[in-house]
């Protein structure tokens, strides 16, 4: 295991661009990129990270999913095929900087009928993951689902329901997203399983506010020992907001708390 940060968590202070470099002065080792824009889903942009990104390891990528992501699920297939275009570009560009993985929030639950999942059909969802998923795979990109409060993955049995029939799809955990699910992350670790292939992190203070791991009451050591039980070997990615601290060193300094825990439970690597 290995902390990193997300790009997400310079939003509004850094363009991605600027943002690698920042975090390679840091001496950040990986990272995930949030592609912000449709003007950032190209090749030509993905080579401009590659090029300023050190010797960052870019491991992930995710976009600004409600631009296409729930269009790709879209039942009129003009609409349908035009996310696909917008995907094709995305993954391009992130095959330019050499992520592997592709954070994925799928649909919206915009709804409230939606949250509760009652008319989810997940034989139409089972089909529509395994095409997104054989088409990610062609840039060798794994697509990987995240929990969500709301989107697809928003409850635990969602990625019991559509893992089966979609044999390349990793999933992501998210604890901040756990949270505001009110659900134990826990359990959504427990169902995502062996096939978890990085965790977003983030902590909270006594109030409930979000702050920067080791800044707050979140137990790291907890969820460092329910990850080697299920076997992870990944990234954990420091993923927070502008608000939630001051100083960018500040992302290094918890990488650090991060990687200590790590090293003192002899599973840093």
């Amino acid at each position: 295991m290995r902390s990193g940060v997300s790009t997400a968590s310079l939003f509004l202070r850094k363009n991605n661009e600027q943002a690698l470099p920042v975090l390679h002065s840091l001496g950040v080792k990986t990272a995930e990129v949030f592609l912000t824009s449709f003007s950032e889903y190209n090749e030509e942009f993905g080579r401009l990270l590659n090029s300023v990104k050190g010797d960052l390891e870019l491991f992930s990528a995710h976009v600004l999913n409600t631009q296409f992501e729930p269009q790709l699920f879209a039942v009129h297939e003009r609409v349908r095929a035009d996310a696909y275009a917008w995907l094709d570009r995305a993954l391009k560009a992130m095959q330019a900087f050499g992520a592997t993985h592709y954070t994925f929030h799928g649909t919206a639950r915009v709804k409230k009928a939606s949250r509760s999942g009652a008319n989810d059909d997940f034989t139409s969802m089972r089909k529509n993951f395994a095409v997104i998923a054989e088409h990610c795979a062609r840039y060798n990109i794994q697509l990987c689902l995240e929990n969500v409060e709301w989107s697809t993955y928003n409850r635990v049995g969602v990625f019991s329901e559509l893992a089966p029939a979609v044999p390349k799809l990793g999933g992501v955990l998210d604890v901040k997203q756990a949270r505001i699910s009110g659900i134990a992350y826990a359990e959504y670790l427990t169902e995502i399983g062996s096939r978890l292939t990085h965790v977003h992190i983030s902590d909270e203070d006594g109030q409930g506010k979000m702050c920067l791991p080791g800044c707050g009451v979140f137990d790291f050591s907890e969820l460092i020992d329910r990850l080697k039980d299920v076997g992870f070997d990944g990234p954990l990615l420091i993923e927070a907001y502008k608000k939630d601290y001051n100083q960018e060193r500040e992302l290094k300094t918890s990488c650090e708390y991060i990687d200590e825990l790590l090293y003192k439970k002899n599973c840093l690597g």
